[in-house]
């Protein structure tokens, strides 16, 4: 059975595509996006195999 491992990472509206180009480098995968605190952030949920 695969076993997998979740990270919650705060985006920023203007570095999105940076911040989640470098999780993904890591082999995480993204799952979700929703809205953060304040109006110019957002919360990434990602996950990756453990292994």
């Amino acid at each position: 059975m695969t076993k997998w491992e979740y990270a919650t990472v705060p985006l920023l509206v203007h570095a999105t595509k940076q911040i989640l180009d470098t999780w993904g480098e890591d082999g995480w995968e993204l799952v979700q996006v929703v809205p953060g605190p304040n109006p110019e952030q957002l919360v990434a949920y990602l996950k990756r195999e453990k292994g």
